[in-house]
């Protein structure tokens, strides 16, 4: 069995941690993930203060293992937040501040109520300012994820951000989607992973259908950064671009991005309606370069159990062998 500071940081039994997508996630999907002994998140960014109250509810009636839930720092509503600190979530994490917000006052009152405090960051200088200011774990997540990401690969920056902010544990975030991305992220010098698009394609997911089965037909070589996804719901994402499947509804957009900013009311609405009826080709669809590795759509605890064992045999077998006591060839000393 792998087991990091993050399975007894968290109490679970797999370092494997699902994403805060708040519109990919949802109370079956969350408690599939807690209850296959990893750590499930509920994304509660935008709900009101009894919105959360009740999803938190419902949350511990469908599992008995630790969860979470995730905020949007520059969107963080403080009814919403107070509500959930009282509902008392092993785990509160955030991502996405604000340059001027101040960290510690949220992560303060996180450890003030006896929680965990995770943070999500996209570079160093990030990952050293909630280091300092008392976060708990450290998502580090390279610019291969879906939806709101940064500039720099996973492949460097992981190991950077657990130089820089040692002995504070951090997971791996960005085209994580099998045992060998888990094995990868800890060979790096994470504790374990955070997953978003792997779990998008689960049963338990709340997303259409049809998108499903877009990033079951993605070869991951079919994303973009763009802006686009954002322009169009009229939201800005401090310092994040959006990784998002290249369709109609982007190619009808890219280079014309000033147009968009005219009439990104009709558009937006537009554009979530056609994301709510599974038109794949006219709605920003979020995912990352890592579905060119999902090929079905699981349970979400199927895709944990088949990630771990490919990760212990990987580490066990795979890497194992690749070691030599001594070079072939090389003269046998006494």
């Amino acid at each position: 069995m792998i087991h990091t500071r993050i399975c007894d940081l968290f109490r679970i039994t797999h370092p494997v941690v699902l994403g805060g997508m708040a519109t990919g996630t949802s109370v079956p999907l969350v408690a599939a993930v807690s209850n296959a002994g990893g750590l499930g998140i509920l994304g509660v960014t935008g709900m009101s203060a009894a919105q959360v109250s009740d999803q938190m509810a419902a949350v511990r009636a469908a599992t008995d293992g630790p969860f979470g839930v995730n905020y949007l720092l520059f969107r963080t509503d403080e009814a919403g937040f107070a509500a959930a600190l009282a509902a008392r979530p092993p785990v509160v994490s955030f991502a996405w501040a604000r340059s001027d917000q101040d960290l510690k006052p949220y992560f303060q009152r996180v450890h003030d109520a006896g929680l965990r405090v995770m943070h999500m960051v996209s570079g160093v200088p990030e990952a050293v300012r909630a280091a300092e200011a008392g976060a708990d774990v450290i998502v580090a997540q390279g610019t291969e994820g879906g939806g709101h990401v940064g500039w720099m690969a996973s492949m460097p920056l992981v190991p950077m951000v657990v130089n820089a902010v040692a002995p504070v544990p951090v997971l791996a975030a960005g085209g994580i989607a099998d045992g060998r991305g888990l094995a990868a992220a800890l060979a790096l010098g994470a504790e374990g992973v955070l997953l978003g698009t792997r779990m998008l394609a689960t049963v338990e997911s709340p997303i259409h259908p049809q998108i499903k089965q877009a990033i079951l037909r993605s070869d991951g070589h079919d994303t973009v950064l763009t802006e686009i996804p954002d322009l169009a719901t009229g939201q800005i994402w401090p310092g994040a671009m959006a990784r998002a499947l290249r369709n109609r509804f982007i190619e009808r957009w890219a280079g014309r991005e000033w147009a968009l900013r005219q009439c990104y009311q009709e558009e937006g609405k537009a554009a979530l309606a056609a994301r709510q009826a599974g038109d794949v080709e006219n709605a920003p669809i979020l995912i990352g370069q890592d579905a060119g590795l999902i090929e079905a759509v699981l349970p979400a605890g199927e895709v944990i159990r088949h990630m771990v064992t490919q990760a212990e045999e990987i580490i066990r077998n795979r890497l194992s062998q690749v070691v030599q006591s001594q070079p072939p060839g090389s003269p046998k000393h006494p």
